[in-house]
């Protein structure tokens, strides 16, 4: 079905609201016009949005979906991809949804995966600047959004896969505003396609030991990322993709995910580049301390193993306080899992190997772009005394906490000196931001990734907002909404403007080259080199982007 004529003019002004009275973080995310003002040309005197009968119709091998047009972007929301993933599906792989006759109205965002929502918006200044959306949780949450210039049109563009942030545990497909694809979707000719999947102890409950029927349960979350790939393999080219050029992208736990995709067999095929952001993974858990977590959880629940099956029939926020309470008791007795906690993917030797990534020729022939920013762990944002921090103080901070990580104890002293040095303009809070927020985990993936026979390329994004007293650094999440080319939408990060806007188009430019070609180089850029792990080249990304040669190597080794 062609879109309706849309005149082609230059929008003058773009207004995005947040906080009204009575207003949603929902109906913010779909009133509030998601564009960025350079590159639409729509005249915002004409109508943006279009949806009828026979308006934004497009098949899939379940059934014909409903979405709608705006701004000249077909946009489908909540198509499902596995079935409802409650009762005797709990703890076991996807299953493709039922066929419908009727067509399906894909308007509305699907489920969120369960999780723990209590005091989700707690801290105001976080909430603010992030701007969570959530919509209804349920364990029928198989679901992913497409955003697509044209339907069925033979135009083989390139398809981005987005996998969430929220460690393994928390989050879904559009919870940031940056999320939104309709701006990288119109720039780049390119289908943009986000999901939702099982999480936590819904999706990484290892009961394996309890007997075959759960054998694969401590992995179904994965296996749903799996599944959704599969789904763009058979019905992309119904909204214009190109299954044969798919992209896997994600930041955070989303970045996890990517590597993860990447050592899988059942993915393998399935995608063609990878874009792992402030997240990677070089390795899943144990089977062994997975295990034994499952044995805690039937332990708090008074089952047997040969029962295990009881615990598909509890409601599943019981079931959530149930596991993470056995979660606690076994990290009491056993220690600390790992940061990501004892519900990740499982190395069972089937659907991840044991040991590290990248060591066998999966993935081999898929090239890489991966980035982090300079201050992932910022502190001070919504604490001005920290600004005020010297020497001894941040090191007494160090010696007991960084980021993530335990504290460096007496390393402390010698790691802020190196930080010092290599960073020489970085005040005391941020050297202490940049050791908190170190390359080591990217580092550790590039230099393992640069193995296989595809190239690798690293950023380090370090621009700064100039909000909350410039207190907000290149802070976690903040670099989303530039690949995405979302800076006009997401202002609680950028502020909006032409300053963000301008890296932002560079950014985007970027990560449209290496979505088509694998090589992220395009002419708005420094040469943008392959990365080796003997020099470390890494592109700087800020208003003025260079190419050093790994530029924290020697302060980095301390760690």
């Amino acid at each position: 079905m062609k879109r309706p004529d849309i005149s082609f003019l230059k929008i003058l002004t773009i207004f995005i609201l947040f906080g009204l009275a009575g207003c949603t973080a929902q109906a913010d995310q779909q009133d509030a016009p998601a564009v960025s003002v350079e590159t639409t040309g729509i005249n915002p005197d004409e109508q943006q949005l279009f949806i009828g009968d026979d308006i934004a119709i497009a098949d899939t091998e379940y059934g014909k979906v409903q979405g709608f047009i705006l701004r000249g972007i077909y946009n489908f929301r909540g198509i499902p991809y596995g079935a409802d993933t409650g009762g005797e599906n709990r703890f076991m792989p996807p299953q493709p949804p039922e066929s419908w006759d009727d067509v399906y109205p894909a308007l509305w965002w699907g489920n969120t995966a369960p999780q723990i929502m209590a005091n989700r918006y707690a801290n105001t200044h976080y909430s603010f600047a992030d701007h969570w959306n959530y919509d209804d949780v349920s364990e029928d949450c198989l679901k992913l959004n497409v955003w697509t210039p044209e339907l069925a049109d033979g135009g083989k563009r390139p398809v981005l896969v987005w996998l969430h942030g929220g460690g393994f545990t928390n989050g879904n497909g559009i919870e940031q505003d940056g999320y939104d694809g309709e701006n990288l979707s119109r720039k780049g000719d390119i289908v943009f396609v986000s999901i939702n999947h099982r999480l936590g102890p819904i999706g990484f409950t290892d009961l394996s030991a309890a007997g075959e029927k759960f054998a694969h349960s401590g992995n179904v979350g994965a296996l749903d990322m799996v599944a959704a790939l599969e789904w763009v393999r058979d019905n992309i080219e119904n909204f214009g993709g190109d299954p044969a050029n798919v992209t896997i992208m994600g930041q955070s736990g989303g970045g996890a995910k990517v590597n993860i995709l990447m050592a899988m067999p059942e993915a393998e095929g399935l995608f063609h580049k990878a874009v792992p952001l402030s997240g990677s993974t070089t390795q899943a858990q144990p089977q062994e301390n997975s295990r034994k977590l499952g044995e805690y959880i039937l332990a708090e629940a008074g089952l047997q193993p040969s029962e295990a099956g009881k615990l598909q029939e509890i409601p599943w926020e019981e079931y959530l306080a149930l596991a993470y309470r056995a979660d606690e008791k076994y990290r009491e007795e056993n220690g600390n899992p790992g940061f990501r906690g004892g519900f990740a993917p499982v190395a069972d030797g089937v659907h991840l190997p044991e040991g590290k990534f990248f060591a066998d020729g999966l993935s081999s022939n898929v090239p890489m772009l991966i980035s982090s920013t300079f201050h992932e762990w910022g502190m001070s944002r919504a604490n001005p005394e920290l600004e005020k921090i010297d020497r001894e103080g941040a090191v007494a901070m160090l010696r007991e906490r960084a980021g993530f990580r335990g504290g460096l104890g007496d390393k402390a002293p010698a790691a802020y000196d190196a930080y010092a040095e290599a960073f020489p303009e970085a005040k005391p809070i941020e050297v202490m931001t940049l050791i908190a927020s170190n390359r080591s985990g990217l580092i550790e993936t590039a230099n393992a990734k640069s193995s296989q026979e595809a190239p690798v390329y690293v950023a380090w994004f370090g621009w700064e907002p100039p909000m909350y007293n410039n207190r907000m650094r290149a802070f976690h999440c903040l670099d989303i909404s530039f690949w995405f080319y979302n800076t006009d939408l997401m202002l609680t990060h950028s502020g909006g403007g032409k300053r963000p806007r301008d890296l932002a188009d560079k950014m985007s430019d970027a990560l449209l080259a290496f979505m088509r070609t694998g090589d992220p180089n395009v002419p708005s850029l420094p040469e943008w080199p392959v990365y080796s792990p003997e020099n470390g080249e890494t592109m700087i990304l800020d208003d003025k982007c260079e190419v050093k040669n790994d530029p924290d190597r020697e302060a980095r080794k301390l760690l």
